[in-house]
């Protein structure tokens, strides 16, 4: 194992080590490794446990050490790391993986089904020599966020105290789902449409944090997944039942009823959010002109996208579910559905889509 395992801390380490992020870099590229772990330690709140050159000596090494996160390249020798996800997502008994790659930015169809089988997020792997500045930061964000969110579950730990309580959800029929997600949300929204009926009898729209390259071949996944008809919005289209309307990456995606049809809007103003696009601008709409048969449903994410939005849809009368806990990614955008009193479930994905199919006269599978 000295090949895959250049360190690992599994002596003794004083109570403060302990609580450090641990972290596995998984990259053929001996520099990559070292930058990358030499930046990642320069923060306190990191440790290395652990490199590895191939996928395959990745998932040699997750047994003999325990990690947090795992940072992995896309092309390797061997399997590589897109065909070895399903493997090394199973050997790391709950850590998270977080795709640096150059084909998070050149090859979206890589990224995009790499997210789908349970990467927790991406980020491109600048060139040669430009390992720092802007990058690390985002980078060293990223990673908190990640590991954050779910160490008290993996550790055994009771979930996180969280004010707030449910609201009564109407039992009349919605008109309108409405998806945000952002984070881990590929992985979640695949299970949650994996457990939808096939038709439900209403449009449904989906907002998720991905740059606008990503998102044509998002929305083809997506649709292949969920196995419905999925588009990327364009300004002016109408609403169709079962549809998914997926938002552009470089506009919010609204519905509007001037017309005396909804029809879907672009709007590029700015969100309070600061995200493009954000959930908030189509939850408010959906809500405004659905009122009590609009349904939001906000996934997995970090931040507080989606809750000005959700207050909308709440203060219309309609209704907005959350993803629990334990198997977001990220739960911070569901946490600050249920902080703020509006949502009517926490539930896992699969779970969520029993509660949507209990609104509409199609049956659960």
């Amino acid at each position: 194992m000295e090949r895959a395992l250049a360190r690992t801390r599994d002596r003794q380490d004083s109570p403060h080590d302990r609580r450090r992020i641990r972290l596995m870099v998984v990259d053929d590229s001996m520099i990559a490794r070292a930058v990358l772990s030499r930046m990642i330690e320069s923060d306190p709140a990191f440790e290395i446990v652990a490199v590895a050159g191939t996928a395959e000596d990745a998932v040699e090494a997750l047994r003999q050490v325990e990690v947090d996160i795992i940072l992995l390249d896309l092309e390797m020798p061997g399997a590589g790391g897109l065909r070895s996800m399903p493997q090394i997502i199973a050997a790391a008994a709950g850590a998270r993986v977080m795709i640096v790659s150059s084909l998070a930015e050149e090859g979206a169809e890589q990224t995009v089904a790499a997210l789908a089988m349970g990467a927790a997020d991406t980020m491109p792997k600048p060139g040669t020599g430009r390992f720092n500045g802007r990058f690390s930061e985002i980078l060293l964000g990223k990673l908190k966020a990640i590991s954050f969110a779910d160490r008290a579950e993996r550790r055994g730990l009771p979930p996180a105290s969280v004010p707030g309580s449910l609201r009564a959800m109407p039992a009349d029929p919605i008109e309108v789902l409405a998806i945000g997600a952002s984070t881990g949300g590929i992985h979640a929204l695949g299970t949650l449409f994996a457990h939808l009926p096939r038709r439900i009898g209403v449009p449904i729209l989906v907002t998720q944090h991905l740059p606008a390259p990503f998102m044509s071949v998002f929305a083809r996944q997506l649709g292949v997944t969920a196995n419905r008809d999925a588009v990327v919005a364009e300004d002016g289209m109408a609403l169709v039942a079962d549809r998914l309307h997926v938002a552009p990456g470089d506009a919010h995606m609204v519905v509007n009823a001037d017309s005396g049809r909804p029809r879907i809007r672009l709007v590029n103003s700015p969100a309070r959010s600061g995200c493009m696009p954000s959930l908030d601008p189509m939850l408010a709409s959906v809500g405004a002109i659905y009122r009590r048969s609009a349904l939001g449903v906000v996934l997995t994410g970090m931040g507080r996208d989606g809750v000005e939005g959700a207050a909308r849809i709440v203060a219309c009368g309609g209704s907005v579910l959350a993803q629990d806990q334990a198997s977001s990614a990220v739960w911070g955008m569901p946490r600050a559905i249920l902080e703020a009193g509006l949502a009517s479930a926490v539930m896992p994905p699969d779970k969520l889509a029993r509660r949507i199919a209990s609104r509409t006269e199609a049956s659960c599978k």
